[in-house]
């Protein structure tokens, strides 16, 4: 392994080189990441993909930010008004917010960019549905008004979860919402620099010198988003033990989710530091084609659910034990909403009747059409021993090799999986993206195919959550939520393969990583 990591550095010594290096550039404090992914998709309102919402975090900010404990504290906002019968929310937005292109920021732009976003994102969609009327007061005033009471609404204006919130130019909001905007033009600290821009090589970003952070400490993503460097790089380093020995070799300053494999490395290196920022632990998942053959059919999603033996995926995915444990929760089991209410049949793996029950939903040996990410460890892990175990059961298993990027575009295709489309897909997820019924897009089951990919079909589903979200008290919340997590224990959505610590690994010289549910790259120091 030492002498892998020494070649490996080598090699990424050379990749790296710049042929010419600006005197001005040289001068400046640069933070070089290890991305977790490769960034694709630059607009981070119509993707749940997570490289985009850290991306969008580094550019784009939205009305309310998730604090480490994920409560909503204000950030674009100033200070705001809630109407005694609770029906009229009036925001008057904090002086001198100002887009990358020098343009104010205004009401104009908040409203466009608010439905746009709730046309991609569930929990947005129900706060609109919610909504009477967004009306514009004037350029720093905004209303929002109630047709009824509604207690999410700043948590949802806050949200950090699978489509960030993000206020975009009155332009670029008016984008069809399917659409992707391709000027990146935020009023968060730091500025795309599009003309450095390598897909599947590097991503640029510099200091915004006319962002104006807020009073108050850093907490989470809320607070002061205070930017010490003046460059951040992202470095695409697509081979664990490459990216580890650039690590150990001070040619990059940071890694975003480290494999398990290579923590004896890193922890042995006294130059490096490796921790978990995230409060919560995330959860491996697989994610089934609802809309076509075979698991259209419940039954076919039951099979699923009964291949799985969380261990297995646990052992081939993260190894030791101390960083993962068993969850039968389709929300994150450490969270005050991980019911695993429903789950006792699916706790044990049961292959013989995972193979009567796809044969019961009409399976008669079709390939079954699965995209391996060879670039994401966890993902490639996953996906590999699911394809076991459908084999085990008599499944026909066409795995289909590609980047990440490339699995996750592919994964918003609706066509059937012989024509270019997908059966099963496989990731993993945050509790700021699936913690609770309402910020969990994985659930979200509506007929009309407007929701996430997969798109579940449920009218049960959606009568339930809608009962959770609407829940007068915390009690009331419980009970709505045990009742949803039995339905979703037999439509499944998505099954859980086990919850596990991310971590994430950086030099010595390195300060001040925040603790929260999304890595970000203010309030980081480098001496």
């Amino acid at each position: 392994m030492r002498m892998a990591l020494v070649s490996a550095s080598v090699a990424l010594s050379a990749a790296l080189a710049i042929a010419a290096v600006d005197p001005a550039m040289a001068q400046q404090k640069v933070l070089k990441i290890v991305p977790h992914a490769d960034l694709r998709i630059t607009d981070p309102l119509i993707t749940t993909a997570g490289i985009s919402r850290q991306h969008g975090l580094m550019v784009y900010e939205g009305l309310f930010a998730w604090d480490a404990s994920m409560a909503p504290k204000p950030l674009m906002v100033e200070d705001y008004t809630v109407s005694q019968d609770k029906l009229t929310y009036t925001f008057k937005l904090r002086a001198g917010l100002k887009f990358h292109d020098g343009s104010p920021v205004r009401s104009q732009d908040v409203i466009p960019s608010l439905k746009r976003w709730a046309t991609n994102d569930s929990m947005g969609g129900n706060l609109i549905k919610t909504a009477a009327s967004l009306d514009v007061i004037d350029d720093r005033t905004f209303r929002i008004v109630l047709k009824e009471p509604y207690s999410w609404v700043e948590y949802t204006l806050g949200s950090s979860g699978a489509i960030m919130t993000g206020i975009m130019r009155e332009k670029d909001a008016l984008t069809d919402p399917k659409v992707a905007v391709q000027d990146v033009v935020g009023s968060g600290p730091f500025r795309f620099v599009k003309s450095e821009w390598q897909p599947g090589n590097r991503v640029v970003y510099e200091k915004n010198p006319d962002y104006v952070p807020r009073a108050e400490p850093a907490d989470g993503l809320a607070g002061a988003r205070l930017v010490k460097v003046d460059r951040v790089e992202w470095r695409v380093i697509p081979d664990p033990a490459t990216a580890a020995a650039a690590l150990a070799a001070g040619e990059v300053d940071l890694w975003d989710t480290v494999p398990i494999t290579l923590l004896p490395v890193l922890q042995g290196n006294p130059n490096v530091t490796v921790e978990k920022i995230q409060p919560f632990k995330s959860m491996a998942m697989m994610r089934p084609n609802h809309l076509h053959p075979p698991f259209n059919d419940p039954r076919a999603r039951q099979a699923l659910a009964l291949i799985v033996n969380q261990a297995d995926y646990m052992h081939a995915t993260i190894g030791d034990q101390r960083w993962w444990r068993e969850c039968f929760s389709i929300f994150i089991c450490e969270h005050r909403y991980g019911s695993e209410a429903g789950s006792e049949p699916y706790r044990k793996q049961d292959l013989a009747k995972a193979k009567q029950l796809m044969a019961e939903a009409g399976y008669k040996g079709e390939p079954i059409v699965i995209p391996l990410a060879e670039d994401l460890p966890i993902v490639k892990s996953l996906t590999l021993v699911t394809a076991e175990n459908l084999k085990k059961i008599g499944v026909n298993v066409d795995l289909q090799s590609a980047d990440w990027g490339a699995v996750i575009t592919r994964a918003g295709k609706k066509d059937a999986p012989a024509a270019g489309g997908w059966h099963l897909f496989h990731s993993w997820l945050f509790a700021s993206t699936w913690g609770n019924p309402l910020v969990n897009i994985g659930i979200n089951s509506p007929c009309d195919q407007t929701n996430w990919l997969g798109w579940p079909c449920d009218a049960e589903t959606q009568t339930l959550r809608a009962a959770f979200i609407s829940a007068p008290d915390e009690p009331a919340r419980q009970a709505a939520l045990d009742r949803l997590h039995r339905r979703l224990m037999v439509t499944f959505p998505y099954i859980p393969l086990g919850s596990f610590d991310s971590l994430f690994a950086w030099r010595k010289e390195v300060k001040d990583v925040l603790k929260a549910n999304v890595l970000v790259f203010w309030n980081i120091s480098k001496s």
